[in-house]
Formats: structure tokens, sequence, C-alpha cells
């Protein structure tokens, strides 16, 4: 269950930072945004994992 959750948030986290891309904010926020997504993504992973 939680692994759904998060890779969910790990989806909404891309989108932002496409968004934020487009708008041209300053460059540390998109990469902030993608960074997170990507710990999002693999702790989504670790949790699907046996023992």
């Amino acid at each position: 269950m939680y692994s759904l959750l998060l890779m969910a948030l790990g989806g909404l986290l891309i989108g932002g930072a496409y968004t934020f891309y487009q708008q041209k904010t300053p460059r540390w926020l998109p990469i902030c945004f993608v960074i997170l997504a990507a710990m999002s993504l693999v702790a989504a992973y670790l949790l699907t994992l046996k023992g």
C-alpha cells in the first residue's frame, strides 16, 4: 500500500518539476523536485523487496 502511495507521490513530484522548469523558475527548484521524486521511487521499490 505504501509503495503505491510513494509511486504516486513520485509522479506528482516529476510533474511539478516539469512545470517549474517550463515556468523558468530558479534552477534549484526543479532539481530539488527531481531529487525528491527519485528518493520516493527508490523508497517505493525498496518497500516491494522481500525480506
